[in-house]
């Protein structure tokens, strides 16, 4: 989507957008239909059920769309958002995070609790078992202690075992960390791991979710959840799971997406290695040490650069030097790939060349 095509969001819009988003059988890709066909939430609030209708959306729907609950729904929502730190990325916006926006089912709106800057940052997912081994959950903190001093931001479900490991990890060298939920904000599960879900906002962190702020778990919002957090990323690093375990999910679904596929192999006596080992055969990267990633993710700096000024003729220098821009439209201006964007500039920003505010990058003078 080119930055022509954003337009402000008025307060009435914005309403809309919340009421349609709490419509019962309405997904992404409704949601987006009503949009396109009205062009706009407020018209498509007040358009009469027979449009609706000609449009294929179910019934249900249309007919919710004046009930108190979802009107309620969407005033708590404004009021929510009303407070520091609490936010609200839509998908046509400039905010929403540019390698998400890239899915065919990229959420239309996503609640973030803490700082939704670091959402346009360099990603790595870290997935595994709820029920991990304590060796697993060892090498999922030192995995992501290494990727956090890295300059990478560590994504994950905040679930218990490999998904709290990894974010307390790196939290516990500086790092930021992205907790996707499959529950509302104000829903949260597993209760377990509110205090640390407390803890990363706190840190300049973010906890975000594409459902209602009242929604509660339910089985088919995990399958869900799990796409927000490979699209985010450059790449998902499984952990520890077995054959049965919803990283397995994620995993395809990263795969699918045209993300990295990271696993780290284990005993084959360990039921917990098995899902590792069937992704490794399915094509899977296996993974030993963190080098492993950084080497994929880095093929980047091999493109030749002149031996007299390499900073200057850096691609990405060069056109952030004529002018800040959102990583989306480096993308496009240089040709390359998202992702390879993405990884280049968590490098530019590490050498201090580049610097990441308010959803646009700057190159920074010496």
């Amino acid at each position: 989507m080119s930055l022509a095509a954003f337009t402000p969001v008025s307060p009435a819009e914005l309403e809309a957008r919340l009421r349609l988003h709490r419509l019962p059988e309405l997904g992404p890709a409704r949601f987006k239909k009503l949009l396109e066909a009205f062009g706009s939430a407020s018209k498509a609030i007040s358009a009469p059920a027979s449009a609706w209708r000609a449009l294929g959306l179910p019934a249900a729907s249309a007919e919710a769309r004046r009930c108190s609950e979802v009107r309620d729904g969407a005033h708590h929502a404004l009021a929510w958002l009303e407070r520091a730190g609490q936010h609200l990325l839509m998908w046509d916006q400039p905010e929403y995070p540019a390698l998400l926006a890239e899915i065919s089912d990229a959420p239309p709106l996503l609640f973030v609790a803490g700082d939704p800057g670091i959402l346009e940052k360099p990603q790595l997912a870290m997935v595994g078992s709820r029920r991990a081994s304590r060796p697993g959950m060892d090498t999922a903190a030192a995995f992501s202690r290494s990727l956090a001093g890295a300059g990478f931001v560590i994504t994950s479900g905040l679930a218990l075992g490999i998904d709290a490991a990894a974010h307390q990890a790196a939290l516990d060298v500086g790092g930021q960390t992205v907790g996707v939920l499959g529950t509302g904000l104000e829903k949260f599960y597993p209760q377990r791991n509110r205090r640390l879900a407390d803890a990363m906002i706190a840190s300049g962190s973010a906890v975000l979710s594409e459902f209602p702020l009242d929604a509660g778990p339910s089985a088919s919002n995990f399958p869900r959840r799990n796409r927000i957090i490979s699209g985010l990323s450059l790449g998902v690093l499984v952990v520890e799971a077995s054959v049965a375990s919803g990283s397995l999910i994620t995993a395809r679904l990263a795969a699918e997406q045209g993300r990295e596929v990271y696993a780290i192999p284990g005993s084959i006596h360990h039921p917990g290695a098995k899902g590792c080992h069937q992704l490794i055969r399915d094509g899977a990267m296996l993974v030993e040490t963190i080098d492993h990633i950084l080497e994929a993710l880095r093929g980047w700096q091999q493109l030749p650069l002149s031996t007299q000024t390499p900073q200057a003729t850096h691609p990405l220098l060069m056109l952030l030097h004529a002018a800040p821009h959102t990583s989306e439209a480096l993308a496009q201006s240089s040709g390359w790939a998202l992702p390879k964007v993405l990884a280049a500039l968590t490098e530019l920003e590490m050498e201090g060349r580049a610097v990441c505010e308010s959803g646009r990058w700057f190159a920074r003078v010496s």
